[in-house]
């Protein structure tokens, strides 16, 4: 719910000029000044593109399709499908809104209309994301499973502050679509298998296990 007030208020915000778009200017200049260098920044812009982050999904997805499959997950498919369909929907509405609102680029490199929302910052939240939502059931450990939220975190930030830092997105470009796929990945979560594959196992039909003791 949160995610998709922010998503609203932003892009009325955008769409309508609101008194946002100067804080977006203002913390667009700042990020565009910092001290890292334009090549480390340019690699994790990369981080977005449709090549770098659907094999890291796809590899997600097949392995957490097969291990729902071993531990007979009654809908062992489902929690993959619903990734592929969040990255396929998230691509077509952010192509959508790019043509409604036709926000200006940002000073920089590129230029024209269509940025709001990012489509690279998009991809890489929808894609990460979702392959930690397949991945986190069948991870064991505390520490394993905080590492890999957090390191999903660290690649969706690292390519949103490449892809302003660039100049190729303003701020507000990538909180748009940060907000857009948090609001669709809670959808994906709810397809996902419980932890361990506990939930959705099929009953299976011999005897029970005998008493111990």
């Amino acid at each position: 719910m949160l995610c998709a007030l922010v998503l609203v208020c932003v892009t009325w915000q955008v769409a309508a000029g609101g008194p946002l778009l100067r804080a977006d200017g203002r913390a667009a200049g700042v990020l565009r000044t910092s001290a890292m260098p334009d090549g480390p920044a340019e690699l994790l812009a990369d981080l977005g593109n449709v090549p770098v982050a659907l094999p890291v999904l796809a590899v997600a997805a097949g392995y957490a399709a097969w291990r729902a499959r071993r531990a007979r997950i009654a809908r062992w498919w489902a929690g993959p499908a619903a990734a592929a369909l969040l990255l396929l929907v998230t691509l077509l509405l952010v192509v959508a809104m790019k043509a409604l609102i036709g926000r200006p680029a940002p000073p920089g490199p590129v230029g024209g209309t269509g940025f709001y929302p990012s489509g690279h910052a998009a991809t890489s939240a929808a894609a990460y994301g979702a392959a930690v939502l397949l991945l986190l059931p069948w991870t064991r450990g505390r520490t394993a499973r905080r590492g890999l939220v957090t390191g999903c975190l660290l690649v969706v930030v690292g390519t949103g502050y490449g892809l302003v830092r660039r100049g190729y997105h303003w701020p507000l470009d990538v909180l748009g679509s940060w907000s857009l796929c948090g609001a669709l990945l809670v959808l994906v979560a709810l397809c996902v298998p419980g932890s361990g594959g506990r939930t959705g196992r099929r009953d299976t039909d011999g005897p029970p296990d005998p008493p111990v003791g």
